[in-house]
């Protein structure tokens, strides 16, 4: 999966709208290239990031600095992400060396932001591709939830 095709499927679902980073923005150049996908009429809160670079000092457990590497973050909420993960975001101090962030076409939390209830994939492929759709269908339903 590239990362203008996962692009491509979450734009599909009603209502969304996509916020691309472009290059020699004002934005850091780490930034450049990642995608920000919005439910409804907020604009302020993604409800699913493509990425593919670290943040020096901040977000490099995937390893995304690798060639070919990117990483799709969803919002998940706390029932969603103790389904998926078998522990509640609060418990993720404590479970994190067990968890390999780099991990390829595996769902695990998202390494900065598990706490707050997302998960993530880093180079999502066949095994990942049907539960990305659910839960993108998902956190996009949340988001629009949010905003009535």
């Amino acid at each position: 999966m590239s990362v203008e095709s996962l692009a491509a499927r979450i734009l599909a679902l009603p209502g969304v709208a996509m916020t691309r980073i472009e290059p020699e923005s004002d934005m850091p150049d780490y930034t450049w290239g990642d995608c920000f996908f919005f439910a409804g009429a907020d604009r302020m809160r993604p409800f699913a990031t493509i990425v593919g670079h670290d943040i020096p000092g901040f977000d490099e457990q995937s390893r995304l600095n690798r060639p070919d590497t990117f990483r799709i973050n969803l919002e998940l909420g706390r029932d969603e992400f103790r389904r998926m993960f078998g522990f509640g975001p609060e418990e993720l101090a404590a479970k994190r060396a067990e968890i390999d962030f780099a991990a390829e076409d595996v769902f695990v939390p998202h390494p900065a932001y598990g706490v707050q209830s997302w998960g993530s994939v880093v180079n999502p492929g066949p095994r990942t591709a049907a539960e990305i759709d659910r839960l993108a269908e998902y956190a996009r339903e949340r988001s629009l939830n949010r905003q009535s």
